[in-house]
C-alpha cells in the first residue's frame, strides 16, 4: 500500500479511550500487556461508571471488533493499527455489559463513541477494569511518546506516535 507524502510525514495523535488516569502499559495489571507481548502503548485506569463510554483513540477504520465488546482494532490512514482492550479478562463475559455501537469496516474519527461498557456491573466479575492501548504493528523504527499520564478525559490528548 503506498501512501502520500504528507500523510507519512505527520504525526499520529492519540486520545484516551476512556475517562479515568493514564500510566504506562508496564502497570497493566495482565503480563500479556505489561510485558508489552502484543506491543507498546499506555494503560487508562477508568472511572467506574454505570455508562463508560469508550471512544476510538485515533482515526482510522474499525479492522477488529470482537463480537463480544471487550476490544476494538483501529488502522489508521498510515497502516499503524490501535487495539482497546476494555478490561482484563474481559471476553469470559461474553457481551454482558457491553453495547457495540459501531461496525466493523466503519470510519471513525478519534473520539468518536465505539462501545459503551457498564463498568459498575462488570467490576466484580473481571480481575481489573484496566483498558490497554496497544499499537500492535508499531515498526521498529517509529517511535512514540506518551504526553500525558494521570487523569484524564475520554477523547483528551494523551500520546504521539511518528507515522511512517
Amino acid at each position: 500500500m503506498v501512501f502520500g507524502l504528507f500523510a507519512r510525514k505527520q504525526p499520529i495523535k492519540v486520545v484516551a479511550p476512556v475517562k479515568g488516569e493514564v500510566k504506562p502499559i508496564g502497570e497493566t495489571p495482565d503480563l500479556v500487556f505489561a510485558e508489552k507481548m502484543m506491543g507498546d502503548g499506555f494503560c487508562v485506569f477508568p472511572e467506574v461508571t454505570s455508562a463508560a463510554r469508550v471512544v476510538s483513540p485515533v482515526d482510522g477504520e474499525v479492522v477488529n471488533l470482537f463480537p463480544t465488546g471487550h476490544a476494538v482494532g483501529i488502522r489508521t490512514a498510515v497502516g499503524l493499527e490501535v487495539l482497546v482492550h476494555v478490561g482484563i479478562d474481559t471476553v469470559k463475559l461474553q457481551g454482558r455489559g457491553f453495547r457495540i455501537l459501531t461496525a466493523q469496516g466503519a470510519k471513525v474519527s478519534a473520539g468518536q463513541p465505539l462501545l459503551e461498557v457498564d463498568l459498575a456491573a462488570i467490576q466484580g466479575d473481571v480481575p481489573s477494569l484496566a483498558t490497554p492501548v496497544v499499537y500492535t504493528n508499531l515498526e521498529e523504527k517509529q517511535t512514540w511518546r506518551l504526553e500525558r499520564q494521570g487523569p484524564v478525559d475520554a477523547g483528551d490528548p494523551v500520546a504521539t506516535v511518528n507515522a511512517r
